[in-house]
Formats: structure tokens, C-alpha cells, sequence
């Protein structure tokens, strides 16, 4: 018990106080065994929640250098940060109460003497959540494996984020991912916005470089064998997004949901079902509503393409913005909608446009995006409604 009382030299006295100063790593009495355990458990990545640094090269030159520390939860002596009372010798050095962290890291948790903030049950829930994610992903199996695809653009004034950690929880349990670095097509800091004149085109030919150089070229070399979608963008580029991915990439396109706020898919959903209204007279320009998240009306679309316009409607019973509440319902979506163009095209023609009025879930947008052959299908105008230009505008054109 001696050797609890002494302080460390990481600690001095100031006015008769225990003070901490900058703590060091204390690891005479950890085992070799209980270090190697810690190092395994954490896969040598810093366990204070948010940090995940790599512990074993340089931040800085990214050299093979080992900079990791074992912080104590309960205090090495009596004196420290979060005190010992209470606590064996034996269990002081055990694994359950210690952290491997980055000195940085370390620094904060130790700061004060009663923890201040970082308390032990904080500490130890922070330890249990990143132990757990490591056992989980390293536990992936070759056939659960996806690469995270996010994509993101401006809709309107709202910027979309995306975060990786959120899609790897939403992915759990049907899939893990593949590599911690996602496959990103999104523009950083882009500050354009759907009322600019070369928004569209801009955002459109970005889209498509980045998926041949980030995502297609990989395929190619099959690096990949399965894509977990998460994507917030106006609707005209997540039909894009769809027609790149095609139906021959396998892939799963998670919705992010409002109530609650998650990715997740709910373990129950009410489906409702989809319905197709045909126009009485198809002599006129083909157009496609889809009345999904909310309801088009037809005059919005002869304010567009004249009062002749031969309207087909994909529509729900009740359409809102939170309806699609399971992967079936997209798989519904799909079985209706592709012998649906193909009527629309025996009606009016191979090569005459069909103008494409969307108010639907991000996947639903991909979905339709998906369902198309190039080879096959009428050509493509898709708009969008902006209310800063008065309504819906054509936005992109797929041929």
C-alpha cells in the first residue's frame, strides 16, 4: 500500500494541496498481459469519445512511432484525478480501469482532482462504447462488408451533412463498413445554391466525375461489392445519383428519417400503398408526377408544359415527407414503376421526352434513378420546384 501513497511525478504540492500537473503514462505495475489486452481491445486508437487517433505512427510525419498512454479511471494514487477509495491494488491496474488514449487526450481527462466533467462513469461508458464498435467491426465478415457512399449538395439555403459514424451505426446489423474512409462525392464548402444559372450543370457534371473516379474505376477492379447509400440532395441529382448506380451495382440507400431523427430503418412501419392515375388523352407531351412526399397538382404542371400535357401520377393514399419507413416500400416502388415507363412509352414514343415532377423521399429519388435503361427508356427532363423562381424549373436532362 506504500507504493498508492506515494505521489507521482506527474503531481506536486501546491499550499499543501495535491495539485495535477501534466500526467505521463504510470505502467510498473501494469502486466504485459493486461498492455497487450488494453492495446487489442482498443485497436490502438485513442478511446476518448471523438478522438479515434492512431496510436501507433506520428500525427504529424505519419512515422511508426508508438504515442499512446493508459490513463487510470480511478486514480494510480490516492491523490490523483477521480481519487481510488474503495478500489484494490489489483483492480487499479486492471484492464477494466484503464483508458489508452493520446496524450492530449489524457491531459483533459486528468486536469482536475475530482475529474471534474470526466467522471468515472463517463470514462467507463466511453471505454465500453469504443471497445464494443472495435469488437463489432472487426468482427465483419467478408460478406457483410459495404462501402459507405455519401453525397451531398445544397438544397436551397440548407447544406447537408453527412456523417460516417452515423451511417455505420444506421448500417448495423445487415452490414459493416468496409474502411473508415467513405466514398465521398460531395463538394466541400460549396456555397452555390438550386437559383444560381449553372447550379445544375455544375453540380451535375461533379457528381458524375467524382463517381467514375471515386466509385466506378473500383468497381471495375470489383474493390468493391456492395454500396450503403446516404445522400441529401435536391431531388434532380439523387435521380442522377440513381441512374449512375444503376440496378447492376448492388446497393442499399438508407432514408434519413424526421420522427425520430435517424438513418436507422424502424423494426416496424406502416406501408402504404402506391397508385397510378393514366392520362384519358396521350396525345400531348409525356409528363411523370410522382405525389409521394407531398401532392402536385396538375395546374403546376400546365403552368409549365401547357394545358395539353398528358399527365401520368405515381402517387401514396396520404403523401407526406416521412412516409417511406422500410426498404420494401422502395422495393414496391420499383416493381411498379418500370412497367409503368414502359407504358408511357409505348403511348407516346421512344424519343419523345418525358418530363419527370418529383416530390418524393431521397430514396425514392434514387430508386427511380435506378429503375432506368439508357438503352431503352424515352430520354428525360427532370424539374424542380423553386419557390424563389416561381415554381417548378427544369433543372437537369438525361438522355
Amino acid at each position: 500500500m506504500a507504493q498508492r501513497t506515494k505521489l507521482l511525478a506527474s503531481q506536486k504540492r501546491t499550499n499543501g494541496t495535491t495539485v495535477p500537473t501534466a500526467p505521463r503514462e504510470v505502467t510498473r505495475n501494469i502486466t504485459k498481459t493486461v498492455m497487450a489486452m488494453l492495446w487489442g481491445r482498443a485497436a490502438a486508437r485513442c478511446e476518448f469519445a471523438g478522438c479515434n487517433r492512431p496510436l501507433w505512427k506520428s500525427p504529424v510525419t505519419q512515422e511508426p512511432v508508438n504515442i499512446a498512454q493508459m490513463a487510470h479511471i480511478y486514480s494510480f494514487g490516492e491523490g490523483g484525478p477521480r481519487g481510488n477509495v474503495g478500489v484494490t491494488d489489483d483492480a487499479l491496474n486492471g484492464i477494466e480501469n484503464l483508458l489508452l488514449v493520446c496524450h492530449a487526450c489524457h491531459r483533459k481527462i486528468d486536469q482536475k482532482l475530482d475529474g471534474g466533467r470526466y467522471s468515472v462513469n463517463l470514462l467507463r461508458r466511453w471505454k465500453s462504447e469504443h471497445e464494443r464498435r472495435i469488437e463489432v467491426v472487426t468482427g465483419v465478415s467478408p460478406n457483410k462488408q459495404s462501402h459507405v457512399l455519401l453525397y451531398g449538395a445544397n438544397i436551397g439555403e440548407q447544406n447537408s451533412s453527412l456523417n460516417f459514424n452515423d451511417a455505420a451505426l444506421a448500417m448495423f446489423p445487415d452490414y459493416f463498413p468496409a474502411t473508415d474512409q467513405p466514398l465521398e462525392l460531395s463538394m466541400v464548402n460549396n456555397s452555390s445554391t438550386d437559383r444560381d444559372a449553372d447550379y445544375w450543370q455544375t453540380e451535375s457534371r461533379r457528381l458524375q466525375t467524382l463517381f467514375q473516379q471515386r466509385v466506378r474505376e473500383r468497381l471495375t477492379l470489383n474493390e468493391i461489392s456492395h454500396l450503403s447509400v446516404f445522400t441529401l440532395a435536391p431531388q434532380p441529382l439523387l435521380i442522377q445519383l440513381g441512374t449512375l448506380l444503376c440496378d447492376i451495382i448492388p446497393a442499399t440507400v438508407f432514408q434519413r428519417h424526421r420522427e425520430p431523427s435517424t438513418w436507422e430503418w424502424p423494426a416496424t412501419a406502416d406501408m402504404q400503398p402506391f397508385e397510378i392515375q393514366a392520362p384519358t388523352d396521350t396525345s400531348g407531351p409525356p409528363a411523370l408526377v410522382l405525389s409521394v412526399s407531398a401532392t402536385i397538382t396538375s395546374d403546376r404542371v400546365f403552368d409549365v408544359l401547357g394545358p395539353d400535357a398528358s399527365i401520368w401520377t405515381v402517387k401514396a393514399a396520404s403523401p407526406h415527407n416521412d412516409i417511406i419507413k422500410s426498404q420494401t416500400q422502395i422495393s414496391q416502388f420499383k416493381t411498379l414503376v418500370r412497367p409503368l415507363l414502359d407504358r408511357i412509352k409505348t403511348a407516346h414514343g421512344q424519343t419523345m421526352p418525358l418530363h419527370v415532377f418529383p416530390a418524393v423521399p431521397v430514396t425514392v429519388a434514387v430508386a427511380l434513378g435506378q429503375t432506368r435503361m439508357p438503352k431503352a427508356d424515352m430520354p428525360w427532363k427532370i424539374y424542380d420546384q423553386v419557390n424563389a423562381l416561381g415554381g417548378f424549373i427544369s433543372a437537369l436532362s438525361i438522355s
